[in-house]
């Protein structure tokens, strides 16, 4: 009975790696259906909640979501390094500046580890970056790279390509010269691609 029981196991096991195996070599991004996989849900459970603040603020809720993967792995109480909070890392300066322009007088920094609250912030961040970079071919990688190295490096990087209000997302991706911000660029925008495959197929 013991005999029939374990070979019962190693049949489930044994077809559980096929699936497994099958699944990864579907994928567009093996790598990540493994992390995905030992997240137990995590990089969906927020989901719902990017879509309503993506709607709220008209941003792609797949470079929403790609953004949040990048940022923060879909941990909600991720601390960065210069103290940014949250899914989306938003800064406490940042956070301000939505609590004012939402006359929002009971903010509080820990209130970004809320994921909604974080997600409202952030993507209206995000926003204010696409509205900033509207004019552009393709504002989007003008707005991550600002979202993550900072404004004044991005004009920096626009003035260096000497085309003024020409330069287009080609030009300033081949200009960043923080390896960092451009592996963030590059690295949010494929994983954007790899949800929009996604979907697609759904």
């Amino acid at each position: 009975m013991l005999r029939l029981v374990l070979k019962l196991i190693l049949l489930a096991l044994f077809a559980v790696g096929v699936a497994v195996g099958v699944a990864l070599v579907r994928s567009d991004d093996p790598l990540y259906s493994v992390t995905d996989w030992l997240s137990f849900g995590r990089f969906e459970s927020y989901d719902a909640m990017i879509a309503d603040a993506a709607a709220k603020n008209g941003v792609d809720p797949l470079l929403l979501k790609a953004l949040v993967w990048r940022e923060s792995q879909f941990h909600p109480h991720k601390t960065g390094a210069s103290g940014e909070r949250g899914l989306m890392q938003v800064s406490e300066a940042a956070a301000r500046d939505w609590a004012r322009w939402h006359k929002v007088e009971t903010f509080q920094p820990t209130d970004l580890f809320s994921p909604r609250t974080n997600l409202e912030i952030g993507s209206w961040y995000l926003k204010q970056k696409l509205i900033r970079w509207g004019a552009k071919d393709d504002p989007v990688p003008f707005a991550l790279a600002e979202y993550n190295a900072g404004g004044r490096r991005v004009d920096r990087w626009v003035a260096e390509t000497k085309l003024g209000e020409a330069t287009t997302a080609a030009d300033l991706r081949s200009r960043i010269d923080f390896p960092s911000t451009q592996a963030y660029v590059e690295a949010i925008l494929k994983r954007q691609a790899y949800y929009q495959a996604q979907a697609e197929r759904k």
